[in-house]
């Protein structure tokens, strides 16, 4: 038997493996380049990473931030990709053990974190990772006995989200629409509206201080994909805990 410690260290390694790649994905899909080739760059000089300075986390910490050829700093983001991406994975397995819920939940994840870097970025959630993550929400609901769930809860949030960019003439994307419709297959209800109050609030918050601040007018368009992102994930852990909170009777966690 495999000792508990041993199975959660190899989830964090895999993780980061995973988050590794994950930033390969969130440099080259909204530039439309191939995710296999060619080898990861540096994106100042233009050599090639070998394989000893491209060990997740790792190598950036030898490297200390910096490129072993022309010593111009590691943007930040990687190792954050990676060490995320590996503590959320970690984080489930501890939460759901060797279950298809966490099979579910680290697809989810994998498919959340380069939304949230994307649009963070070029403000878009590419149908690349929404389609596939639909199909595969929807799929996994099958075993796990919610599939009428899932469904009517990825239709009934994507309608929610249709209907608030109709009104808005455009204030929400089309990329949103389908990530929420991604979300409610996965996570079904009552978690999905946790999701959607942890997104609209923290949106709302962040809104209001950038205006506040100056760095957005009140016209400037602020992703909203990693707000949903961000909600999707506190709905996993925590959607239970909160409803029960909030509105003071149980229930029992979906996802």
């Amino acid at each position: 038997m495999i000792p508990a410690w041993f199975a959660t260290g190899m989830i964090f390694v895999i993780g980061a493996a995973l988050g590794s790649f994950l930033n390969v994905v969130i440099s080259r899909l909204p530039r439309h380049h191939s995710l296999v080739a060619p080898r990861s760059r540096c994106p100042s000089c233009g050599t090639s990473i070998a394989a000893r300075d491209n060990i997740p986390l790792v190598s950036f910490l030898l490297l200390r931030g910096r490129c072993r050829t022309c010593r111009k700093p590691i943007g930040w983001r990687y190792p954050l990709v990676e060490l995320l991406t590996a503590v959320l994975l970690t984080a489930l397995w501890l939460r759901e053990g060797p279950t298809l819920q966490f099979a579910a939940a680290a697809i989810l994840v994998l498919i959340l974190v380069p939304i949230f870097f994307i649009d963070l970025e070029h403000h878009i959630v590419p149908n690349a990772l929404s389609y596939p993550g639909i199909v595969l929400g929807l799929l996994l609901a099958v075993p796990q006995g919610r599939f009428v769930d899932a469904f009517l809860t990825a239709a009934s949030a994507g309608a929610l989200f249709l209907l608030i960019a109709l009104l808005s003439r455009g204030g929400m994307g089309g990329g949103d629409i389908k990530l929420a419709v991604v979300m409610g297959a996965f996570l079904g209800w009552p978690s999905i509206a946790v999701a959607l109050l942890v997104a609209f609030t923290t949106g709302a918050a962040v809104g209001v201080v950038l205006m506040a601040t100056g760095r957005r007018a009140r016209k400037d368009a602020i992703p909203f994909g990693p707000f949903l992102a961000l909600g999707a994930v506190v709905a996993w852990f925590a959607a239970s805990a909160v409803i029960t909170w909030y509105l003071g009777w149980p229930v029992s966690r979906t996802g």
